[in-house]
């Protein structure tokens, strides 16, 4: 397998200034071909969807074209693909849509590992007498133990809630074994995938996700997201847009106010650029290329990873927060670290002034924050690589957190 990181760089105009770019768990750069497609959309057809005349068939054509290509990237059919601006909207609004399917009760679990994105929407069913119950990882490892999930579930639980990947820890969890364990009581599962997506081959059929969802700004595009839902699954989902959208309307009626067209249609640049990686390994056009196209993704983010790892494991004073194997099913190349009790802000303050752009803090993951006492250190310092950073990149980082540590 051969990996082209100059062929890589060039994708990206960003990366062509000062700057490291080392902060991609908050929002990856964006691919000229992405902004060249919104751009497009925008200045050739940019009228509403639906109508009879010529252009509007054009703006349908390529929205049905986003769906498609999202289908071919987490390997469903394009009538499971729910797409909006955010995946914190997208489970807010799926949510609402499964209020129908739950009565007193019933049961909701949920993990103090995940994003908010993926825990507050399911608490506001308290008010209606489900109860939410916390699967919380071990307080040393951080890891959630399987074990224990199957101890929680009963007939009463409906969901279970859980990210692919921590955005803090990197971690990858065992989707395909949660499923199966919630699936044994009749359950569902709901996938947080944002921290996953940019590293890894999606398969929601291997998986076994009832839904999955991910933002696309973290994978390459613009701020936009997609969800997929089992086609049985939406079909149980109650209607959250106008009343005269009955329930078989799907994944519209899972769309309130419409998706942002030229975003859509530019999107699919993002899956282009990850076949094309595919493609010029030889691999075949369509769903082996995106899997190629990952394969050598998470190569080149491993040995990122593994150099990163050496050096922070000669420093004492350092506690990497999360697993601190490198092997590509284990984690993402997002890294977290605490330096004893040293404020994380001081540290990344310091780096800043490199031109290398890593952050501080929660990052919206709060409550495992909270829960392992990583607010005393103004939450943790987290480094989050993609395939296009370079070895380059990380021994930059490595002087500039060395004097720091």
């Amino acid at each position: 397998m051969t990996f082209d990181i100059d062929f890589v760089r060039r994708q990206f105009p960003a990366l062509a200034g000062e700057w490291a770019y080392m902060d991609n768990a908050g929002g990856s750069q964006v691919l000229s071909r992405v902004a060249a497609r919104v751009s497009d959309y925008l200045l050739s057809s940019n009228v509403q969807t639906g109508a009879s005349y010529g252009p509007s068939q054009e703006s349908t054509r390529r929205v049905g074209e986003a769906r498609k290509a999202f289908a071919a990237f987490m390997n469903a059919d394009p009538g499971e693909i729910v797409m909006g601006p955010s995946t914190t909207i997208l489970i807010r609004f799926l949510s609402e849509a499964m209020a129908g399917k739950l009565s007193p009760g019933d049961e909701i679990i949920l993990t103090n590992t995940d994003h908010e994105a993926n825990i507050g929407p399911w608490l506001k069913h308290e008010k209606n007498g489900i109860t939410i119950r916390f699967w919380t990882c071990d307080p040393d490892t951080y890891e959630l133990d399987l074990d224990t999930l199957s101890a929680m579930v009963n007939e009463r639980t409906k969901l279970v809630c859980v990210t692919h990947a921590s955005n803090i820890l990197g971690s990858i969890n065992d989707i395909a074994g949660i499923a199966d364990i919630a699936h044994s009581v009749g359950a569902e599962v709901c996938v947080d995938g944002v921290a996953y997506a940019p590293h890894r081959a999606i398969d929601v059929k291997a998986l076994k996700a009832d839904y999955y969802i991910f933002s696309v700004y973290k994978v390459f595009g613009p701020h936009f997201a997609v969800m997929y839902g089992a086609r049985d699954k939406l079909l149980a989902l109650d209607n959250i847009y106008h009343y005269f959208f009955d329930k078989s309307r799907v994944p519209h009626k899972i769309e309130p106010g419409n998706i942002n067209y030229e975003l859509a249609w530019g999107s699919i640049g993002a899956v282009d650029y990850v076949e094309e990686l595919g493609l010029r390994d030889g691999a075949a056009k369509g769903r082996a290329a995106i899997e190629a196209g990952f394969a050598g993704i998470a190569e080149q983010e491993r040995a990122l990873t593994a150099q990163l790892m050496d050096f922070l494991a000669t420093r004492n004073s350092v506690t990497v927060v999360g697993r601190t194997s490198t092997a590509i099913a284990e984690r993402v190349s997002t890294v977290s670290f605490i330096v004893g009790t040293e404020s994380s802000r001081r540290i990344v303050e310091a780096v800043d002034a490199h031109k290398i752009g890593i952050r501080y803090g929660d990052f919206y993951a709060k409550r495992i924050v909270e829960d392992h006492g990583l607010g005393s250190t103004e939450g943790v310092v987290r480094v989050s690589m993609v395939h296009y950073n370079t070895s380059a990149e990380v021994d930059r980082l490595i002087a500039a957190l060395e004097p720091n540590l």
